[in-house]
């Protein structure tokens, strides 16, 4: 479930001037915060609701993912490589919460379906969020080396990445028997 925050990771670190540790473990902590709390509310409505979630879900991630995707492209194409604005030493807050956010719906669609499992949710969220910092703390880190070979092609590739994410989710959906 972290492949997709692990893209976007990359791409967020890419597009940082050359991030260090404590950038990279701050988005690695957001990131796996809400990747721990996305698959508890899913438990909990899946435990209200789980029709109505299961019938939205993969066009709510699909539009998230997009829209973030596209932002990312655009923000490549902004400006040419030797006119570009220097990059910023860190990313705000809320653009990294709605990135996490974009990229945990499928674990809220995981805590969904647990529960109908009658499963312990509070230690698969602490899984899921621990692993989600990791491949978080660590994308953002790869995206640094990436950054600095690819330039603003790094942010453009991590949209495309996440619009490519997106998009198979929602394909695996429509396409389901």
């Amino acid at each position: 479930m972290s492949t997709d925050a692990f893209a976007a990771a990359v791409g967020k670190g890419g597009a940082l001037q050359q991030p260090r540790w404590r950038e990279a473990v701050r988005t690695g902590a957001i990131f796996g915060v809400i990747e721990a709390l996305t698959p508890v509310a899913g438990w909990a409505l899946g435990l209200a609701a789980a029709s109505h979630v299961e019938a939205w879900d993969h066009w709510i991630a699909f539009v998230l993912l997009a829209g973030l995707g596209l932002r990312m492209v655009f923000a490549g194409f902004a400006a040419s490589d030797e006119a570009a604005p220097e990059k910023p030493m860190r990313h705000g807050f809320w653009l990294l919460a709605l990135t996490g956010l974009a990229t945990s719906i499928d674990a809220m669609v995981v805590g969904v379906g647990l529960a109908f499992l009658n499963v312990d949710i509070l230690p698969v969220a602490a899984a899921i969020g621990l692993t989600t910092f990791v491949m978080v703390t660590v994308g953002v880190m790869v995206g640094r080396v990436v950054g600095a070979v690819a330039g603003k092609r790094a942010e453009m590739l991590g949209g495309l990445m996440l619009i490519g994410i997106g998009a198979t989710i929602l394909v695996e959906h429509l396409t389901k028997s």
